[in-house]
């Protein structure tokens, strides 16, 4: 499964998205090419080459008309407000629907506007309809969150995970006042994000930036076990002892990680026929495995330990399967994350015949097993032996 990273340590804001993204493209010059077609009026992007802390990664530039805009952390949101268009929602709409881009894009757009103007509006105690965007409603802004949704397009819409989030401390400056970090919008949209401050004075996260998260973002936590591919830095304007940047990683995972359950008991006291019986219920009411292993108990009196692995809105009945069909008087949990490949059948043509195959892929790793029914009916229809039949297969 196509898998990406987004690693915010410096917080996020929607040109460093913009730019982390950009650099996992083998040809980021072009894409920026294609930004510039999406016919955002009166918007030009500009990629630039830089470095902070002696990391190279990318800066992108946006100009509405001659005029470089600035919708960035770090600065204390000291902008030139009196130079911003404060816009509603129905001109910001009137813009969306004019861009040359999928409707799926254009949904995602307004999804991301329609999270920041519900944390305005809730701040500010009044409507979306009468809210006018001060820090996020300029073009510039519609320009980062266009130019985010249009390459998670481009780059096959991945499953998206994220590092919790560092939104910086102290105060920020902007039209209504002195605020503290995180902004009180920006702290309405990250509600449900793992979020922390730190050292560093200033706004690291944007309502931007917030809202983007919040919309592709799959999971908060630690990076997937995963196949890199490729790595990108979208640097912020300002220098930090930290590298001020948003580093994408976009990589192979298997079909995706979940969680599941381990339930397990220790029995003394069944025949081995009550135990398979046990095993048959467990099995078919949905249990994702069940396996026995020997084990000595008290006074090395021979046993066994049933352990059973089942997604976890299926522990209670499990639990329940359990103790009705062994003799059990105490059951242990354990949670466990567990990565997978993705799995399929397929059929694979050979010289003797057709063969059914379980085929899986991920982390970098593609497999496929013939299935042994098949072998052995090709195997006596033309009298040679199963490793010949799978060699066949194999040689596909």
């Amino acid at each position: 499964m196509k898998t990406l990273y987004l690693d915010c340590g410096m917080g996020a804001a929607g040109d460093m998205l913009t730019a982390a993204l950009l650099e996992l493209f083998p040809n980021p010059q072009a894409m920026v090419d294609k930004l510039n077609e999406l016919g955002i009026p009166g918007v030009k992007f500009q990629r630039e080459l830089t470095q902070k802390c002696g990391i190279q990664g990318t800066h992108i530039h946006v100009y509405v008309g001659d005029t470089e805009e600035d919708e960035h952390p770090h600065d204390h949101h000291s902008h030139n407000h009196h130079k911003h268009h404060h816009s509603g929602m129905a001109e910001i709409e009137h813009w969306i629907s004019h861009i040359h881009a999928s409707d799926a894009v254009k949904e995602n757009i307004r999804a991301v506007y329609n999270r920041i103007a519900q944390a305005e509006s809730l701040v500010h105690g009044t409507t979306i309809q009468e809210i006018h965007f001060h820090e996020v409603g300029t073009l510039d802004a519609l320009a980062d969150v266009t130019a985010v949704c249009y390459l998670m397009e481009q780059l096959g819409n991945p499953r998206v995970y994220a590092s919790p989030v560092h939104v910086g401390s102290g105060h920020v400056y902007c039209a209504h006042g002195i605020l503290p970090v995180p902004a009180p919008a920006t702290a309405e949209i990250l509600k449900g994000i793992p979020i922390y401050g730190g050292q560093i004075q200033g706004e690291l996260c944007t309502p931007t930036g917030a809202a983007l998260l919040k919309q592709f973002v799959a999971e908060f936590g630690d990076m997937p076990v995963m196949v890199p591919q490729a790595v990108g830095y979208g640097m912020g304007k300002k220098d930090f002892a930290m590298a001020n940047c948003v580093r994408a990683v976009l990589g192979q995972t298997g079909s995706g990680e979940d969680r599941i359950v381990e339930l397990s008991c220790n029995l003394d006291d069944m025949t081995g026929e009550d135990m398979g019986f046990a095993t048959e219920q467990l099995l078919s009411a949905g249990a994702v495995d069940v396996f026995t292993t020997p084990i000595y108990m008290k006074k090395n009196r021979p046993a066994w330990m049933l352990t059973v692995l089942c997604r976890e809105e299926q522990r209670e009945e499990m639990v329940q399967l359990l103790f009705r069909h062994t003799t059990t008087l105490g059951i242990r949990e354990t949670p466990h994350r567990r990565y997978i490949l993705s799995r399929h059948t397929g059929e694979v043509t050979t010289a003797y015949g057709s063969v059914t195959c379980k085929l899986s892929e991920g982390y970098g790793v593609s497999r496929c097993k013939p299935e042994y029914e098949d072998l052995a009916r090709l195997a006596r229809e033309h009298g040679i032996s199963i490793a010949q039949v799978r060699e066949a297969v194999n040689e596909k």
